[in-house]
Protein backbone atom coordinates (compact mmCIF):
# COMPACT_ATOMS: atom_id res chain seq x y z
CA UNK A 1 0.00 0.00 0.00
CA UNK A 2 0.89 3.49 -0.53
CA UNK A 3 1.99 5.17 2.28
CA UNK A 4 0.72 8.95 2.83
CA UNK A 5 3.02 11.95 3.60
CA UNK A 6 2.82 14.09 6.41
CA UNK A 7 0.60 16.45 4.02
CA UNK A 8 -1.73 13.58 3.33
CA UNK A 9 0.16 12.29 0.10
CA UNK A 10 3.42 11.08 -0.22
CA UNK A 11 5.16 13.32 -2.67
CA UNK A 12 7.59 10.68 -4.41
CA UNK A 13 4.04 9.82 -6.08
CA UNK A 14 4.03 12.99 -7.94
CA UNK A 15 8.14 12.96 -8.69
CA UNK A 16 9.13 9.73 -9.64
CA UNK A 17 8.01 8.27 -13.18
CA UNK A 18 8.76 4.45 -12.26
CA UNK A 19 6.75 3.21 -9.30
CA UNK A 20 6.90 -0.54 -8.14
CA UNK A 21 3.06 -0.37 -7.90
CA UNK A 22 1.57 2.31 -9.99
CA UNK A 23 1.69 5.58 -10.99
CA UNK A 24 -0.46 8.83 -10.71
CA UNK A 25 -1.16 11.17 -13.72
CA UNK A 26 -4.42 12.74 -15.18
CA UNK A 27 -6.15 13.27 -18.18
CA UNK A 28 -4.92 16.10 -20.66
CA UNK A 29 -8.42 16.94 -22.05
CA UNK A 30 -9.69 17.29 -18.30
CA UNK A 31 -6.93 20.40 -18.16
CA UNK A 32 -9.28 21.77 -21.38
CA UNK A 33 -5.81 22.92 -22.86
CA UNK A 34 -5.49 25.20 -25.86
CA UNK A 35 -1.98 23.88 -27.32
CA UNK A 36 1.27 22.34 -25.79
CA UNK A 37 2.18 25.33 -24.29
CA UNK A 38 -1.37 25.71 -21.74
CA UNK A 39 -0.95 21.70 -21.06
CA UNK A 40 2.58 21.87 -19.72
CA UNK A 41 1.61 25.04 -17.59
CA UNK A 42 -1.31 23.29 -16.42
CA UNK A 43 0.06 20.21 -15.27
CA UNK A 44 2.66 21.87 -13.58
CA UNK A 45 -0.19 23.55 -11.60
CA UNK A 46 -1.23 20.01 -10.50
CA UNK A 47 2.23 19.21 -8.98
CA UNK A 48 2.31 15.40 -11.46
CA UNK A 49 4.84 14.69 -13.24
CA UNK A 50 2.70 12.08 -15.44
CA UNK A 51 -0.40 12.39 -17.72
CA UNK A 52 -2.63 10.26 -19.91
CA UNK A 53 -2.77 12.18 -23.26
CA UNK A 54 -5.39 12.97 -26.08
CA UNK A 55 -4.10 11.73 -29.30
CA UNK A 56 -6.86 12.97 -31.45
CA UNK A 57 -5.97 16.64 -31.27
CA UNK A 58 -2.73 15.59 -32.51
CA UNK A 59 -3.73 13.62 -35.72
CA UNK A 60 -6.53 16.08 -36.93
CA UNK A 61 -4.52 19.52 -36.20
CA UNK A 62 -0.75 18.82 -36.48
CA UNK A 63 -0.16 22.22 -37.09
CA UNK A 64 -1.10 23.03 -33.16
CA UNK A 65 0.10 20.15 -31.46
CA UNK A 66 3.38 19.21 -33.03
CA UNK A 67 5.69 19.88 -30.88
CA UNK A 68 3.71 18.75 -27.72
CA UNK A 69 5.85 15.57 -26.94
CA UNK A 70 8.90 17.89 -26.99
CA UNK A 71 7.40 20.43 -24.55
CA UNK A 72 6.57 17.55 -22.53
CA UNK A 73 9.98 16.34 -21.97
CA UNK A 74 11.62 19.25 -21.69
CA UNK A 75 8.72 19.95 -18.64
CA UNK A 76 10.04 16.15 -16.94
CA UNK A 77 6.08 15.05 -17.89
CA UNK A 78 5.78 11.89 -18.30
CA UNK A 79 3.08 10.58 -21.27
CA UNK A 80 1.73 6.88 -19.99
CA UNK A 81 -0.91 6.25 -22.26
CA UNK A 82 -3.28 7.60 -25.25
CA UNK A 83 -6.78 8.11 -25.43
CA UNK A 84 -8.96 7.93 -28.93
CA UNK A 85 -11.70 10.28 -29.57
CA UNK A 86 -14.45 8.81 -32.00
CA UNK A 87 -15.33 11.24 -34.01
CA UNK A 88 -18.79 12.84 -33.84
CA UNK A 89 -19.66 11.51 -30.51
CA UNK A 90 -22.84 13.27 -29.27
CA UNK A 91 -22.77 12.96 -25.39
CA UNK A 92 -25.83 15.85 -24.36
CA UNK A 93 -28.18 12.66 -23.53
CA UNK A 94 -27.75 9.05 -22.96
CA UNK A 95 -30.05 8.07 -26.39
CA UNK A 96 -27.59 10.43 -28.16
CA UNK A 97 -24.30 8.83 -27.07
CA UNK A 98 -25.81 5.87 -27.93
CA UNK A 99 -26.59 6.34 -30.83
CA UNK A 100 -23.11 8.08 -31.79
CA UNK A 101 -20.74 6.41 -29.29
CA UNK A 102 -17.24 4.25 -30.55
CA UNK A 103 -17.06 2.51 -33.73
CA UNK A 104 -21.28 2.07 -33.73
CA UNK A 105 -22.56 4.96 -36.60
CA UNK A 106 -22.04 3.89 -40.32
CA UNK A 107 -21.12 7.20 -40.38
CA UNK A 108 -17.76 7.72 -39.09
CA UNK A 109 -16.49 4.06 -39.14
CA UNK A 110 -13.93 4.67 -41.99
CA UNK A 111 -13.36 8.02 -40.44
CA UNK A 112 -12.16 6.00 -36.97
CA UNK A 113 -10.11 3.63 -38.60
CA UNK A 114 -7.95 6.18 -40.59
CA UNK A 115 -7.76 8.02 -37.19
CA UNK A 116 -6.53 5.24 -35.42
CA UNK A 117 -4.12 4.35 -38.08
CA UNK A 118 -2.82 7.62 -37.86
CA UNK A 119 -3.53 7.50 -33.48
CA UNK A 120 -1.23 3.81 -33.85
CA UNK A 121 1.61 5.64 -35.75
CA UNK A 122 1.69 8.66 -33.17
CA UNK A 123 1.65 6.08 -30.19
CA UNK A 124 4.28 4.35 -31.76
CA UNK A 125 6.65 6.65 -33.04
CA UNK A 126 6.54 8.47 -29.44
CA UNK A 127 6.83 5.18 -27.16
CA UNK A 128 3.15 4.85 -25.68
CA UNK A 129 2.69 1.10 -25.65
CA UNK A 130 -1.76 1.99 -24.46
CA UNK A 131 -4.80 4.03 -25.93
CA UNK A 132 -8.14 3.80 -24.53
CA UNK A 133 -11.31 4.31 -26.11
CA UNK A 134 -15.06 4.18 -25.79
CA UNK A 135 -16.23 1.02 -28.20
CA UNK A 136 -19.80 1.94 -28.17
CA UNK A 137 -22.88 0.55 -27.33
CA UNK A 138 -22.68 -2.84 -27.85
CA UNK A 139 -26.24 -5.01 -28.27
CA UNK A 140 -26.53 -7.57 -25.59
CA UNK A 141 -28.43 -9.82 -28.06
CA UNK A 142 -26.19 -12.60 -29.70
CA UNK A 143 -27.90 -12.43 -32.57
CA UNK A 144 -28.54 -8.66 -33.00
CA UNK A 145 -26.86 -8.19 -36.64
CA UNK A 146 -25.38 -4.60 -35.63
CA UNK A 147 -23.55 -6.69 -32.68
CA UNK A 148 -21.24 -8.77 -35.32
CA UNK A 149 -20.79 -5.47 -37.21
CA UNK A 150 -19.25 -4.21 -34.04
CA UNK A 151 -17.16 -7.07 -33.16
CA UNK A 152 -15.56 -7.41 -36.78
CA UNK A 153 -14.99 -3.20 -36.61
CA UNK A 154 -13.01 -3.26 -33.19
CA UNK A 155 -11.05 -6.73 -33.82
CA UNK A 156 -10.26 -4.50 -36.84
CA UNK A 157 -9.51 -1.83 -34.49
CA UNK A 158 -7.24 -3.83 -32.20
CA UNK A 159 -5.12 -5.12 -35.21
CA UNK A 160 -4.54 -1.56 -36.39
CA UNK A 161 -2.59 -0.69 -33.30
CA UNK A 162 -1.16 -4.34 -32.39
CA UNK A 163 0.73 -4.06 -35.80
CA UNK A 164 2.55 -1.12 -34.37
CA UNK A 165 2.91 -3.20 -31.13
CA UNK A 166 0.16 -0.60 -29.25
CA UNK A 167 -2.26 -1.85 -26.27
CA UNK A 168 -6.07 -1.08 -26.32
CA UNK A 169 -8.12 -0.81 -23.76
CA UNK A 170 -11.74 -0.25 -23.52
CA UNK A 171 -12.93 2.00 -21.28
CA UNK A 172 -16.23 0.93 -19.14
CA UNK A 173 -19.37 2.38 -18.21
CA UNK A 174 -21.39 2.44 -22.19
CA UNK A 175 -22.38 -1.43 -21.11
CA UNK A 176 -22.12 -3.66 -18.14
CA UNK A 177 -19.23 -5.12 -16.65
CA UNK A 178 -21.09 -8.67 -18.20
CA UNK A 179 -21.20 -7.31 -21.81
CA UNK A 180 -17.81 -6.26 -21.65
CA UNK A 181 -16.71 -9.59 -20.64
CA UNK A 182 -18.16 -11.36 -23.74
CA UNK A 183 -16.90 -8.82 -26.09
CA UNK A 184 -13.74 -9.40 -24.36
CA UNK A 185 -13.75 -12.83 -24.90
CA UNK A 186 -15.34 -12.68 -28.06
CA UNK A 187 -12.45 -10.61 -29.56
CA UNK A 188 -10.31 -13.12 -28.71
CA UNK A 189 -7.20 -10.75 -28.50
CA UNK A 190 -5.87 -11.04 -24.96
CA UNK A 191 -2.76 -9.91 -25.68
CA UNK A 192 -3.30 -6.69 -27.35
CA UNK A 193 -6.57 -6.10 -25.40
CA UNK A 194 -7.39 -4.77 -22.12
CA UNK A 195 -9.79 -2.81 -20.11
CA UNK A 196 -9.67 0.99 -18.83
CA UNK A 197 -11.81 0.80 -15.86
CA UNK A 198 -13.66 3.84 -14.86
CA UNK A 199 -15.87 3.36 -11.70
CA UNK A 200 -17.80 7.39 -12.24
CA UNK A 201 -18.87 5.84 -16.16
CA UNK A 202 -20.73 2.61 -14.46
CA UNK A 203 -22.31 5.10 -12.26
CA UNK A 204 -23.07 7.57 -14.76
CA UNK A 205 -24.69 5.54 -17.16
CA UNK A 206 -26.61 3.24 -14.80
CA UNK A 207 -24.53 -0.24 -15.44
CA UNK A 208 -24.14 -1.47 -12.59
CA UNK A 209 -21.85 -1.59 -9.29
CA UNK A 210 -18.29 -0.30 -9.78
CA UNK A 211 -17.12 -2.17 -6.95
CA UNK A 212 -18.55 -5.20 -8.06
CA UNK A 213 -17.77 -4.86 -12.07
CA UNK A 214 -13.94 -4.22 -11.11
CA UNK A 215 -13.51 -7.37 -9.34
CA UNK A 216 -15.11 -9.30 -12.43
CA UNK A 217 -12.62 -7.17 -14.93
CA UNK A 218 -9.75 -7.31 -12.82
CA UNK A 219 -7.89 -9.88 -14.88
CA UNK A 220 -8.54 -7.28 -17.76
CA UNK A 221 -7.39 -4.01 -16.08
CA UNK A 222 -4.77 -2.24 -18.11
CA UNK A 223 -5.16 1.04 -16.22
CA UNK A 224 -8.07 2.79 -14.47
CA UNK A 225 -9.34 6.29 -14.26
CA UNK A 226 -10.08 7.69 -10.90
CA UNK A 227 -13.66 9.76 -10.96
CA UNK A 228 -16.51 9.96 -9.22
CA UNK A 229 -19.80 10.46 -9.26
CA UNK A 230 -23.59 10.20 -7.83
CA UNK A 231 -26.36 8.22 -9.61
CA UNK A 232 -28.92 9.55 -11.90
CA UNK A 233 -32.31 10.85 -9.97
CA UNK A 234 -34.89 9.13 -12.49
CA UNK A 235 -33.84 6.11 -15.19
CA UNK A 236 -33.15 7.00 -18.74
CA UNK A 237 -31.00 10.31 -17.66
CA UNK A 238 -27.42 11.05 -16.88
CA UNK A 239 -25.90 10.41 -13.33
CA UNK A 240 -23.85 13.81 -12.04
CA UNK A 241 -20.00 13.45 -12.33
CA UNK A 242 -18.38 14.86 -8.75
CA UNK A 243 -15.01 15.66 -7.77
CA UNK A 244 -13.32 12.47 -6.38
CA UNK A 245 -14.62 11.59 -3.03
CA UNK A 246 -17.96 13.39 -3.05
CA UNK A 247 -19.49 10.88 -4.90
CA UNK A 248 -21.13 7.11 -4.49
CA UNK A 249 -17.70 5.52 -5.61
CA UNK A 250 -16.50 3.49 -2.36
CA UNK A 251 -12.38 4.41 -3.03
CA UNK A 252 -11.26 2.27 0.00
CA UNK A 253 -12.69 -0.53 -1.36
CA UNK A 254 -11.34 0.54 -5.14
CA UNK A 255 -8.24 1.22 -4.04
CA UNK A 256 -7.87 -2.02 -2.35
CA UNK A 257 -8.72 -4.47 -5.56
CA UNK A 258 -6.38 -2.42 -7.45
CA UNK A 259 -3.41 -2.49 -5.14
CA UNK A 260 -4.53 -6.50 -5.15
CA UNK A 261 -4.02 -6.98 -9.02
CA UNK A 262 -0.78 -9.07 -10.13
CA UNK A 263 0.28 -6.48 -12.15
CA UNK A 264 1.03 -2.37 -11.66
CA UNK A 265 -1.96 -0.11 -12.73
CA UNK A 266 -1.55 2.98 -13.18
CA UNK A 267 -4.48 5.84 -11.59
CA UNK A 268 -5.41 8.02 -13.81
CA UNK A 269 -7.36 11.47 -12.05
CA UNK A 270 -10.29 12.55 -14.69
CA UNK A 271 -12.09 15.24 -14.17
CA UNK A 272 -15.15 16.65 -16.92
CA UNK A 273 -17.15 19.01 -15.09
CA UNK A 274 -16.99 22.05 -13.06
CA UNK A 275 -14.76 25.00 -13.36
CA UNK A 276 -12.09 24.16 -11.04
CA UNK A 277 -10.40 21.71 -12.65
CA UNK A 278 -7.02 22.23 -11.17
CA UNK A 279 -7.99 22.06 -7.56
CA UNK A 280 -10.21 18.81 -8.08
CA UNK A 281 -7.05 17.67 -9.77
CA UNK A 282 -5.39 18.26 -6.50
CA UNK A 283 -7.92 17.44 -4.14
CA UNK A 284 -8.40 13.95 -5.60
CA UNK A 285 -4.44 13.62 -5.47
CA UNK A 286 -4.79 14.17 -1.57
CA UNK A 287 -7.67 11.50 -1.27
CA UNK A 288 -5.35 9.10 -2.94
CA UNK A 289 -2.94 9.70 -0.38
CA UNK A 290 -5.53 9.74 2.19
CA UNK A 291 -7.06 6.26 1.02
CA UNK A 292 -4.16 4.57 0.20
Amino acid sequence: MIQPGPSGFDRNLLESPLMSIHRIATCSWSLQPEDPESLVDRLKKTGLKAVQLALTPLVTDPTRWSDTFSRLEAAGIEVLSGMMEPLEEDYSTLESIARSGGVRPDATWEGNLRMASAIAECAAANGIELVTLHAGFIPKDADDPERGIMLDRLGLIIDVFAKHRVQVAFETGQETATTLLELLDLLDRSSHLGVNFDPANMILYGKGDPIDALQALAPHVLQVHIKDALPAGAPGSWGSEMPAGEGAVDWPAFLSIVEGLERPIDLVIEREGGDRRIEDIRKAIAMLGDES
